[in-house]
């Protein structure tokens, strides 16, 4: 998953609502990656943007409302997944991306800051579990397909096997602060398929796992 908020590859729409809200989006992104979000200022935010505090205020209100929306334009504009024909190929990519992301010298500690304050504001967390939910729905489809070609069993929950892969790479990130490199989300990925053929997410009586198709 991409987790980029500047969205690239994504067209947006124009006009100057749009503008604005692209560049507020893109100040209160750097805000929290520089100061976390008990320091985000909507005045701050403001004239890093370079539009007035009234429109700032008026349209997201409190720091909350700024980064509930700025995790909806994240979740909007990310990038597509891509097909690389086998399970452990499509996981080794969704890893990878997860480990850039959470490498990335600005990506990383916004996602820091955006964790840090959906643990104290149910706004910001509906908006972080929403995230993620469509992170995990457009990877989904490459397990369902590895269930096609007999990869792994029918009825193998999708959603989980993709929470598998970033599980630990978010460990590391959030949590011990090991190694975020290449070979420790070739290893997240590897675990998850080794697990998934396994039959470890096979659901009760092969049932098929639909919630993601």
């Amino acid at each position: 998953m991409t987790e980029d908020a500047a969205g690239p590859g994504t067209v947006r729409p124009g006009g100057r609502t749009a503008r604005v809200r692209d560049a507020v989006l893109r100040a209160a992104g750097d805000a929290l990656a520089e100061h976390g979000f008990a320091a985000l200022d909507l005045a701050d935010v403001a004239r890093r943007a370079g539009v007035g505090r009234t429109t700032v205020y008026r349209r997201w209100g409190t720091a909350a409302g700024l980064v509930a929306d700025l995790l909806t334009d994240m979740a909007d504009t990310s990038l597509p997944r891509t097909d690389h024909g086998t399970l452990e190929a499509d996981l080794r990519a969704n890893a990878r991306l997860v480990r850039r992301t959470l490498a990335d010298p600005r990506q990383g500690p916004l996602f820091r800051a955006v964790i840090a304050a959906a643990g104290c504001d149910a706004r910001t967390a509906e908006a972080l579990h929403r995230f993620y939910d469509i992170r995990i729905g457009e990877w989904a489809p490459c397990v369902h397909r590895a269930a096609e070609r007999g990869e792994v069993p029918a009825g193998t929950d999708a959603r989980e096997v993709v929470r598998a892969v970033s599980a630990p790479l978010y460990y590391r990130f959030l949590v011990s602060g090991d190694a975020l490199d290449d070979a420790a989300a070739d290893r997240a990925a590897d675990a998850a398929a080794t697990a998934a053929r396994a039959g470890v997410y096979a659901a009760d009586g092969g049932a098929a796992d639909t919630a993601a198709k």
